[in-house]
């Protein structure tokens, strides 16, 4: 049956539990071990166990890493699995389950570090997309889904009955919206950027706003009040709730009377609240994104035959009636088709909230990118100069589009000028050869803050009125490595401390000027300008089929930043937007 076949006579046991909106693709070896063989659907059916008493002297010892939601309830099927004398090919099952920020899991994976384990339940598959997308990742096999939890806004019982609940249903805009009029009702979440929870809530609310006219101001206001009632994990938001009923407590400016928060999250601070502290649930109505808790194998190669085939025999075993009822003990979900009334109503969830309709549609991951670039930037404003090639090449048909690479770019730069608040510093050079006298570029718009006057309108209409004026020099080649110099000393000479200061250069080709400084010279002059104290990452993005994206990494990589490649030049907004969330990343620059 292969490395991954179930092993001997054990069966899945169970449906999946994971939504059945749209989920996205997992670029890795997805480990297919419910349904590669005849054996197998015997043992789904039969379900049948191996016991006896001398598998307790040999077993198969696992380590897995949960995120700590989920930790108590493995930790607790671990033991019942082992009194039991639950089997792998004949040798007991010995599993010790570690607590892990699934964030920090991520961080080690990313960097190509091994955690020291061998399975990782993760509260969210936006994790794994995360990991994937790094070449030095360690490979990672995802084997299902054991648990899943909707999203929702949870509120102490005073500010949630000053909104109508449970009567009264809101959207996530609405709901936001709501607390920012409200001084009384004030809104914490977890981080974005540590969170699966606050990001995908985060992206709910970035698409919302996406589809009404004006609210993509609003969002940014949103985003600017929430960003300064931000914890570092889903646990530390808790702790941000009034202690008490207090008149103190309750106007403590530091405390918040709602969160954004997971279902199971509400039913485990509710399970040990006292008497009136327990909270209430809004779902949106609008769709509640979930935590889906895939089941992972962590660098599956390293594994022994024995390890690999215990770890799915273990997850297979959670999907098992009596591991379900334990799931749902804790307040998980185990069926996308079934809100149990117990969990509901423990997590303070009330009819006509909309607890039971479908998971809100996931997230696409360039949706997810978006937000946490928009995120990143709101909490953090930005100071970024943009130098885009202007050489010849740039005129060369888009295929497809009927457009050229220059303009798809415009097209591409104006949206991203779009996420931007008025405190944000952008600024435009546009580079060819011997653009302006023996200089190869030529600055367009001075780097300014987006809101200030410029003639007759704004910084913002200034440069606007640049992105679309740009146009591809006939005959003009790329002179990249003098351009891309003295932008950064440019960017470093000026720079602002409490802002996110970056360059970002975009070229379709490589260095065509005969008479400029050298590669290793460029690289070297970069790294004399770089300093950890007054950091200006260089987001080089290499555009189109005739871009070196190697070259462009090396580059980038001596100041901290990074080098991108879009084929697409569309794709470029959302590029300059992951490669901002990268480099403000703790280690980004590594």
């Amino acid at each position: 049956m292969g490395r991954h076949s179930l092993p001997d006579q054990y069966g899945a046991g169970g449906s999946d539990p994971r939504p059945r909106a749209r989920r996205r693709t997992v670029a890795v070896t997805t480990v297919l071990v419910l349904t590669v063989a005849g054996g197998a659907a015997a043992a789904v059916r039969g379900g049948l166990l191996s016991f006896g008493s001398s598998c307790q002297d040999n077993p198969v010892r696992l380590k897995l890493a949960a995120s700590p939601d989920v930790a108590p309830v493995l930790t607790a099927a671990a033991k019942r699995a082992r009194d039991t004398g639950i089997t792998s090919d004949g040798r007991c099952l010995a599993v010790t389950v570690e607590a892990a920020e699934s964030s920090k899991v991520a961080d080690t994976l990313t960097a190509g570090r091994t955690p020291g384990v061998q399975a990782w339940v993760p509260d969210s598959d936006i994790w794994l997309e995360r990991i994937t997308a790094e070449a030095k990742a360690k490979q990672l096999d995802p084997v299902g889904n054991i648990a899943s939890t909707p999203i929702g806004v949870a509120m102490v019982p005073t500010a949630a009955k000053a909104l109508g609940w449970p009567q009264k249903t809101y959207s996530w805009l609405e709901l936001a919206g709501a607390t920012l009029q409200d001084d009384s009702v004030r809104l914490g979440a977890a981080d974005p950027s540590r969170s699966a929870t606050g990001l995908l809530a985060l992206a709910q609310l970035t698409t919302a706003a996406g589809q009404v006219e004006g609210a993509e101001t609003q969002a940014a206001a949103m985003m600017k009040t929430l960003s300064q009632r931000t914890s570092d994990s889903d646990a530390q938001v808790l702790d941000t709730l009034p202690r008490d009923s207090s008149g103190t407590e309750q106007g403590n400016p530091k405390r918040n009377q709602a969160l954004i928060l997971t279902e199971q999250a509400a039913f485990t601070h509710n399970s040990s609240a006292e008497g009136g502290a327990a909270l209430q649930m809004f779902y949106p109505k609008d769709g509640s994104p979930r935590l889906d808790y895939p089941f992972v194998l962590v660098d599956q190669p390293r594994q022994t035959t024995d390890e690999s085939r215990a770890a799915i025999r273990f997850m297979t075993y959670l999907h098992q009636p009596d591991q379900r009822k334990l799931l749902e003990k804790h307040g998980f979900r185990t069926s996308d088709e079934d809100a149990p009334q117990a969990v509901v109503a423990e997590a303070g969830g009330k009819s006509p909230q909309p607890y039971a309709e479908p998971a809100a549609d996931t997230a696409s991951d360039s949706a997810l990118q978006e937000a946490l670039g928009t995120w990143t930037i709101t909490v953090q404003s930005a100071r970024l100069t943009t130098v885009v090639d202007a050489s010849s090449s740039m005129s060369e048909p888009v295929p497809g589009t009927g457009q050229s690479r220059m303009d798809v770019t415009k097209a591409s730069l104006l949206q991203a000028l779009a996420t931007f608040t008025p405190d944000d510093e952008i600024g435009l050079w546009m580079f060819s050869t011997k653009l302006d006298g023996d200089r190869d570029y030529r600055v367009l718009v001075p780097t300014e803050r987006l809101g200030d006057s410029a003639g007759s309108g704004t910084q913002r209409d200034k440069l606007s009125s640049a992105f679309g004026g740009l146009r591809a020099i006939p005959n003009g080649a790329t002179g990249l490595y003098d351009t891309t110099l003295a932008a950064y000393k440019a960017a470093t000479s000026s720079y602002v401390k409490g802002k996110f200061n970056a360059l970002v250069v975009l070229t379709d080709g490589v260095n065509q000027d005969p008479g400029s400084i050298s590669r290793t010279t460029l690289v070297t002059e970069l790294r004399k300008l770089t300093s950890p104290e007054r950091p200006v990452p260089l987001i080089m993005i290499a555009v189109g089929p005739d871009a070196d994206k190697g070259e462009a990494e090396q580059i980038a990589r001596a100041t901290g930043g990074s080098g991108q490649s879009v084929t697409d030049p569309a794709q470029i907004h959302t590029v300059i937007l992951k490669a901002i969330v990268a480099a403000g990343a703790p280690g980004g620059g590594d």
